[in-house]
Order: structure tokens, then C-alpha cells, then sequence
């Protein structure tokens, strides 16, 4: 029986590497895979057929001879599921269907101030609901929806605590699986916005990278040799409530002076609406007027790049990353905030932690912890017994 269950096992492995290869290095062939992994040709060949009967691989015509027959082309069959992924914030959402290989086919976002737990459950059932009804035909249907929030969540789904939405104890994936009878994942919307870099943006192939998602806090999702920190307890990445002034405005997590309350992107459209006098400015209009030059707009950018500076540096010092990126809205300030920010990071740091370091804002935008939450579905599918790897 041990035997047995041994080979099982192997196979289950054999067949998850394989498939791992089809869906990361398409186009590729069957004599590559046995290449790479080690197996021989019969095994290769007997989990593909397996693959393609589960239509999650699919043959295209030949592939580049290196000598003898030419090899039959492997792809993978990306369009035989969908998944969600949303990023919940505090004033709206944005949700998004992708494909398997987190490919936006559809995209929305809404307004909503989800500080009431009931109407922002409402708004996320109705948008689960709208993305599901435009899935295309395929054999998975939606895999499942990956939900990031601005907060601390369990291994159950459970909402424990998210300071700038105000809820506590949300039983979130209880309630939107008893919804749809489908998986859903709950995790930390910077968490999900480091996987979405490391699987889809600027950080593809970097091992130790730290993604500092600015809105209306400061979070950061990050990544050691090439795993996610998630610490101790599982509540790593706290960094926006690292102390930058110690005796400076109280915050909702009980510290005072944190990183967020000066440098977050609602920090920072409060104090320019202040000292501009427009209580109705938008982050877009405010930018229109860096265009034209305005001086106290090049003002207002140049203290902001220096206050991200200042959690930057606590960044480089304490983590030593190949590799921080800014993710939010912010990243469109790009032009402004790139220069003086890194000359004060440079003015203000340690050399050698900053030896090898790069810093650099997403291209991914705001869509980085969309894209990641919808991966986080994505891999939870893969890992799940539907796939069959029997």
C-alpha cells in the first residue's frame, strides 16, 4: 500500500511540474520537457495526453527541428477557465476577469465608500455576479475570485482587522462562498500587489523585492528568495505604520507618526487641497498642473517624493531588497517624484544596503494587487483536487 500510495504521489508531482512548464514556457514540446525535467520521453508524453484530455494544454502544428523529426508545439489552453480578482479600497473597487494566465479580458471599477461592511458586501456580490455572467464558454467556468484588502485576514477568510475600512471580524469568504458556491481567497491587497509584480510587472525574475502599495494607507507585500513573508503570525508587511516622526499625528492602528498619515496618497491630496484651496482636487488635475508648471504643485510633489523617501530608506536598511517598487495611483507622479526621491534615499541612507538596490514605480499602476489577487485564484485552482492530478 505504501508503494502505491509513494507512486500516486510521484505522479501527481510529475504531472503538476509538467504542466507548471507548458503554462510558464509555451511554446514548448514534449522532447524540452523530458529535457528539463528528467523524465523520460514515455512518461512526458503519458502526462501531456492527460493535460490535453483536461484541456489545459493543446498541440500547434511543429516546432523548430534541432535535428530529426521536427517536435509537435505544446501550448497552454489559457482560455479553459476564468478567474476574479478585485482590490477593495476604501473608496471603491476595481475587479477584474482574466484568464489563466491573468490575461484581462473585463475590467471594472466603481465608486463606493466600503466603510459600511454591508453595502460594500453587497457591491462585491454584484460585481462577482456581473464579471461571472460575462464569462465565455470554456470547460472551468470561474476558477474562483482573489479578493485584497487593506488589512489583516486569517487562513478561513476571515476579515480580522482593517483599519482604514473599519471592519473587524468580517467573515468575508464565508460569505461570498455560501454566495456562489465557488473558491474565494481573501488576502492583503500589498501582499497580492507584490505576486502581481513578480508574476506580471517589473519584478519578473527578482528573488528579494518589496512592493510599497500607496493609497489610502501604506502597505507592503514582501518577497524573500522568491516566497512571500508573511512572519510569525502571518502579519508581516506593516510598514506603513513605521514611526517617521515620533510624537507626530495619532494613528487608527494606536502609533503615532506613522508613514501613511504623511506620505499615503490621501495624505498627500489632503494637504494639497489644503494649500492649493480647491477641497474638490483630483489627483489627474493636480498632475495637469505639474504639466503647466505650476511652482507650489512642484512643491507639493517634492515634499511628497521625500516623504516616501523616509519609509523607503527604513525599507532598504531593515529588508536590503534587489528591489522596492511603488504601486497606487501615485505611480502616474512618476516625473515628479522619481529625482528628488531618490536623492533624498541617497542623501540619507547607508551605502551598501543601496549597493545593488533598484527603485522603481509599477507600470503595472493600479493594477498590480488586482492582477495578483486574481493569480492568488488562479493558484489556488491548480493546487485544488478539480484539477485532477491522479
Amino acid at each position: 500500500m505504501k508503494q502505491t500510495g509513494d507512486l500516486s504521489l510521484m505522479k501527481k508531482l510529475n504531472k503538476a511540474l509538467v504542466l507548471d512548464l507548458i503554462r510558464f514556457e509555451s511554446p514548448t514540446s514534449r522532447a524540452r520537457i523530458a529535457e528539463k525535467t528528467g523524465l523520460t520521453k514515455a512518461t512526458v508524453s503519458t502526462l501531456v495526453t492527460e493535460l490535453i484530455e483536461a484541456n489545459l494544454a493543446f498541440e500547434s502544428g511543429a516546432g523548430e527541428s534541432r535535428g530529426g523529426r521536427k517536435p509537435v508545439t505544446l501550448l497552454f489552453q489559457a482560455d479553459a477557465g476564468y478567474a476574479i480578482g478585485i482590490d477593495l479600497g476604501t473608496d471603491g473597487l476595481t475587479a477584474v476577469l482574466t484568464d489563466l494566465n491573468g490575461t484581462i479580458v473585463q475590467e471594472r471599477r466603481v465608486s463606493h465608500d466600503n466603510r459600511d461592511t454591508a453595502s460594500a458586501t453587497r457591491l462585491l456580490i454584484s460585481c462577482i455576479r456581473g464579471l461571472s455572467e460575462e464569462v465565455p464558454p470554456s470547460p472551468y467556468g470561474v476558477v474562483g475570485v482573489g479578493i485584497g484588502i487593506p488589512g489583516f485576514s486569517d487562513e478561513a477568510g476571515n476579515v480580522l482587522f482593517a483599519p482604514n475600512l473599519g471592519w473587524e471580524n468580517v467573515p468575508l469568504q464565508a460569505i461570498l462562498e455560501n454566495e456562489f458556491q465557488m473558491p474565494v481567497v481573501i488576502e492583503n491587497e500589498a501582499n497580492v500587489g507584490a505576486l502581481g509584480e513578480s508574476r506580471y510587472g517589473l519584478a519578473q525574475g527578482v528573488s528579494n523585492l518589496v512592493y510599497v502599495s500607496i493609497g489610502a494607507g501604506i502597505g507592503t507585500g514582501i518577497l524573500l528568495k522568491g516566497e512571500l513573508y508573511r512572519g510569525s503570525s502571518g502579519f508581516s508587511g506593516e510598514m506603513g505604520h513605521i514611526s517617521i516622526l515620533y510624537d507626530g499625528k495619532p494613528c487608527r492602528c494606536g502609533n503615532a507618526g506613522c508613514w501613511e498619515l504623511y506620505a499615503s496618497e490621501s495624505a498627500f491630496m489632503e494637504q494639497a487641497r489644503s494649500v492649493l484651496d480647491d477641497p474638490a482636487l483630483t489627483l489627474d488635475r493636480l498632475l495637469e498642473r505639474a504639466v503647466r508648471g505650476e511652482t507650489a504643485v512642484l512643491e507639493l510633489l517634492k515634499r511628497q517624493a521625500r516623504l516616501l523617501g523616509a519609509g523607503i530608506i527604513n525599507i532598504m536598511n531593515s529588508l536590503n531588497p534587489e528591489l522596492i517598487v511603488l504601486g497606487g495611483k501615485l505611480a502616474s507622479a512618476e516625473p515628479w517624484l522619481m529625482e528628488p526621491m531618490v536623492e533624498w534615499v541617497e542623501q540619507r541612507s547607508l551605502p551598501y544596503p543601496r549597493t545593488n538596490l533598484a527603485i522603481r514605480f509599477s507600470q503595472l499602476g493600479d493594477r498590480a494587487t488586482v492582477r495578483g489577487a486574481a493569480s492568488i485564484a488562479i493558484a489556488s485552482f491548480f493546487a485544488s483536487p478539480k484539477v485532477s492530478m491522479d
